[in-house]
């Protein structure tokens, strides 16, 4: 379920580190506080990440409750964006590479020199 994200209309990653000792009210209360998001928004996937970047948690609204979904990974780390202090909506592709432990969001962009400065 969590690694092909097919159930999920949205997901959102919280960039930085987050107490993954916090439960459904501890993750719920910072998605409605900190970013000003409705957690009770049916089919969204919310994803917090610790200190130690192993570990994964999610939060979704299935209508009827939350479900708090746990992962571990077992063999390296999650690239997990520590930067940015606001939500960040990502995509299908970009949860899948996430997963796969692979940096979704660049650091730097590329410069491509126009035309006109190549002689």
């Amino acid at each position: 379920m969590l690694n092909d994200a097919t159930c999920f209309s949205e997901v959102y990653i919280a960039p930085g580190r987050t107490d993954m000792r916090r439960g459904i009210d501890g993750l719920t209360a910072i998605i409605r506080q900190k970013f000003r998001l409705d957690p009770y928004r049916r089919g969204v996937l919310f994803l917090f990440c610790g200190r130690r970047t192993d570990r994964i948690k999610g939060v979704v609204w299935e209508g009827d409750g939350f479900l708090l979904l746990y992962k571990r990974i077992e063999a390296g780390r999650l690239q997990w964006p520590q930067t940015k202090e606001e939500v960040q909506s990502i995509s299908r592709e970009e949860f899948l590479m996430l997963m796969q432990g692979f940096c979704i969001l660049q650091k730097s962009s590329i410069r491509v020199p126009d035309c006109s400065e190549v002689v």
